[in-house]
């Protein structure tokens, strides 16, 4: 049984989600404060968890750090607040998903499981022509130095990373990007974060060595790399 930890202090939230959880078979604990969960993570081992960005003695941010630090597992926030700063500090803080309220329960659910299977395949790190990517902080650099993603851009990232031998079709990148952007992302959408990820992570975006294009099908992973 997986153990959720759950930091959340409006206790509706918390009492609702807390029943949702343990009906699809998780196990969870609750913190309702950002000192409660430090104090919690001391003493306990979880398998990921969900993390309210606003805490009445912090946020979660800190949060985030403190799980990253101690445990390393993955973290989903739930946030008010669905403007793209906050949604790129806590995936550059290591955050692996975002989840706006209101948020729909099958949703909710969905990429829980969705966190927890990559989770399990996963590199830890990632080394690329250059390209070098911390999935565990989230830390991505460039010939050593740091780039910054947008969130769309890092899971775009992130989904080659997870299928580096595997040709990933237009489609499947909308579905994914969909789904972790709770937002419809088109074809027009999709060719333009390749377009602006390719111009952070290629030495030469115009002939590109590390997102190629595989003509009438998609996109693979290309150059030489290691990962562990």
């Amino acid at each position: 049984m997986k153990k959720i930890f759950l930091v959340e202090d409006d206790k509706t939230i918390s009492k609702n989600l807390m029943l949702l959880l343990q009906s699809e078979g998780f196990a969870v604990s609750l913190a309702s404060t950002q000192k409660e969960a430090v104090d919690m993570l001391a003493e306990n081992r979880f398998d990921m968890a969900l993390v309210d960005i606003s805490l009445p003695d912090g946020n979660g941010f800190a949060v985030c750090t403190e799980i990253k630090q101690t445990q390393n597992i993955p973290v989903i926030f739930l946030t008010a607040s669905g403007d793209e700063a906050s949604v790129v500090t806590g995936l550059n803080m290591g955050a692996d998903d975002y989840v706006t309220k209101p948020f729909r329960p099958r949703e909710l659910i969905a990429r829980i499981r969705a966190v927890l299977r990559k989770a399990d395949c996963l590199p830890a790190s990632f080394d690329r022509n250059g390209l070098s990517v911390d999935t565990a902080s989230g830390v991505v650099k460039k010939n050593g130095k740091e780039v910054f993603l947008s969130a769309l851009e890092y899971r775009l990232l992130l989904i080659f990373i997870n299928n580096p031998e595997n040709i990933i079709t237009r489609d499947r990148l909308l579905d994914e990007l969909w789904d972790a952007a709770g937002e419809f992302v088109n074809n027009n959408t999709l060719t333009v974060y390749i377009k602006r990820l390719r111009e952070k992570i290629e030495d030469d975006p115009s002939r590109p060595q590390l997102i190629l294009t595989v003509r009438g099908t998609g996109y693979r992973l290309g150059g030489s790399y290691v990962s562990e």
